[in-house]
């Protein structure tokens, strides 16, 4: 009696672990998450009616996290503190029209000696907003000697709006791009120094209507954009390896045809200095 109970006993500890077993083995593994710092900035990063992220990278970043496996949230950030947010591991990497190849306006070292960059993926230059009114007032860089100017703090227009207005001219820093639009609007400064891509989406449009990009070169450096990534980052790679493949499928050209941008799409494969 006593060996029949022992059978049973065992036999239920069987079924009980090849049971276990099973259900364990049927747990799948969360994918691992990508979480993109960003700020509002139209037609790269921006939210919907509903409130979803939308926009050129966005849509970039959900492509290229498709393809590796990840889950992508998006971290809005201030963008004086992009690099600080991202050595303290709360964003994974920096996708928001990221001027790779420039100085940046909060550090005033070169952005490659922060992060380590992904392809470059579109071309971008920058350009002074004024009012459309006084357009007859700004026709040459000499122009902009002693005026006011805004742009974002840190931003790769920061430095180049310093230089143009030089040591006569003064200075305001704003949280986001688009802050620098209102400063114009309201008269407070007299231009402002931002990305030409965000620039030619919005001015001369709705609330914008009444602001111009001025006819002035800023420089004849051509910028391009990239994705940042903390320094040493194995992802760099595997994101680069996709984006080649976005580049080669046409994916990432339906992407931008639906934001306006094919004609600045380019890849770069060479490191960014």
């Amino acid at each position: 009696m006593k060996k029949i109970v022992c059978l049973i006993l065992i036999l239920g500890l069987t079924v009980s672990f090849v049971f276990a077993k099973g259900k364990s083995d049927s747990v799948q593994t969360p994918n691992p998450k990508l979480i993109c710092g960003v700020t509002e900035f139209e037609p790269m990063n921006y939210r919907d009616s509903s409130g979803k992220w939308i926009g050129f990278d966005s849509e970039f970043a959900e492509e290229v996290c498709k393809k590796l496996g990840m889950d992508v949230s998006f971290q809005e950030i201030t963008w004086s503190q992009k690099f600080v947010e991202l050595r303290s591991g709360a964003i994974s990497c920096i996708w928001n029209g990221m001027t790779a190849n420039t100085v940046d306006g909060t550090t005033g070292r070169p952005r490659n000696e922060d992060v380590d960059f992904s392809y470059s993926y579109m071309l971008n230059q920058q350009c002074a907003v004024i009012k459309a009114d006084r357009s007859a007032e700004f026709t040459s860089v000499a122009s902009l000697a002693g005026k006011k100017a805004a742009a974002e703090k840190g931003s790769a227009g920061e430095p180049i709006a310093i230089e143009a207005i030089g040591a006569r001219g003064t200075m305001i820093d704003k949280t986001k791009q688009l802050d620098t639009f209102m400063e114009v609007l309201s008269g407070a400064v007299d231009l402002a120094v931002v990305d030409s891509i965000l620039a030619h989406q919005l001015v001369g449009k709705g609330d914008y209507a009444g602001l111009k990009i001025a006819n002035i070169s800023l420089g004849s450096k051509m910028e391009v954009y990239a994705v940042g990534f903390p320094k040493g980052s194995d992802l760099v790679q595997k994101v680069n390896k996709v984006i080649k493949e976005l580049y080669d499928d046409g994916t990432l050209y339906k992407i931008a045809h639906k934001y306006g941008l094919e004609e600045s799409i380019v890849i770069g494969t060479e490191p960014i200095e």
